[in-house]
């Protein structure tokens, strides 16, 4: 009777151990649990690939890249004439065109600017917006998109029996500049373009002329990169006697602005003009030697950096 009532209180002793550890088990896994509830997921958020140009300029056209929220930058364009136009012309350095803009970044992603052409002493402006910006990360986006919208109006004096009405000497192009920055030194930018001219030399000449430009930069060093720009005129609203847009750069970093040197067949340095308007041979020595230079000054800082 001993005996059996030891088992008993054994049984009864190990019975209790069991159930406390048991309990003891199940409360740990409850309060992990509720840790667990009580913790806030972390969202893993894209990070945005920034600098995929270095200007705002490739050579003649637009790149992506904006100024940014209360930025103003001042351009200034510098094409002389033709290297074959001979030594009288001191290889084209006597007839020099000249371009002064100014672009304001009303927001990080949308600009408006103006300039002064003397070369048709044309007035041009135009909005930037960037529509969509590369990323990496979730959600990634594999391209940087911007829509660029630009007006110029050709002042200069002429005489002749054409009648040119203020509507008459305007132009509009319309671009998606489509770029991608494959790693810190390549960089490629696709250009589908529309030129609308509200008037044209000839009847038999369309007034929309389609063109397909294609860039790149390729960094050589900290400082400098090559850069590469053609436009290609689809045949169908190719105007007569004129050719393709094509230009070789050289970019300098030096501090607060960014210096390109560029030979290239087009004078002009707007888009009506260099992919409308060009007829030099390339590869025939009808190369235009040129620069452009930028400046950025902060206007208004932006709202996060206010003090």
């Amino acid at each position: 009777m001993h005996l059996t009532a030891t088992r008993l209180g054994r049984r009864l002793a190990a019975t209790l151990l069991v159930g406390a550890a048991a309990s003891t088990a199940a409360l740990a896994q409850d309060d992990d649990l509720l840790n667990q509830l009580e913790q806030t997921p972390q969202t893993a958020t894209p990070e945005l690939v920034e600098a995929t140009f270095k200007g705002l300029r490739l050579i003649n056209g637009h790149t992506v890249q904006t100024p940014g929220q209360g930025t103003l930058a001042f351009l200034i364009s510098h094409r002389f004439g033709a290297l074959n136009s001979g030594a009288y012309n001191f290889f084209g350095l006597d007839q020099a065109t000249l371009r002064l803009g100014f672009e304001y970044g009303l927001t990080d992603r949308l600009t408006v600017g103006i300039g002064r052409n003397s070369m048709e002493k044309a007035f041009d402006g135009f909005l930037k917006y960037k529509a969509l910006r590369q990323s990496t990360g979730p959600r990634a986006v594999p391209v940087t998109v911007t829509l660029l919208a630009t007006s110029a109006l050709n002042t200069l004096r002429i005489t002749d029996n054409v009648e040119r009405t203020f509507g008459r000497r305007l132009t509009y192009t319309y671009q998606a500049l489509v770029a991608r920055k494959f790693s810190p030194d390549l960089s490629i930018q696709v250009m589908p373009t529309l030129v609308h001219r509200n008037l044209v030399s000839r009847a038999t000449e369309p007034n929309d002329v389609y063109a397909l430009g294609v860039g790149g930069r390729q960094k050589l060093t900290k400082r400098t990169s090559l850069n590469l720009e053609y436009y290609y005129l689809v045949p169908a609203t190719k105007p007569s006697d004129l050719r393709n847009s094509l230009a070789v750069g050289f970019d300098i970093e030096t501090g607060g602005h960014v210096f390109q040197l560029h030979l290239t067949n087009s004078q002009g340095m707007i888009e009506k003009q260099f992919i409308t308007e060009t007829r030099g041979n390339f590869f025939k020595g009808d190369l235009f030697f040129g620069f452009n230079m930028a400046r950025n000054f902060t206007v208004r800082a932006k709202e996060g950096f206010r003090k």
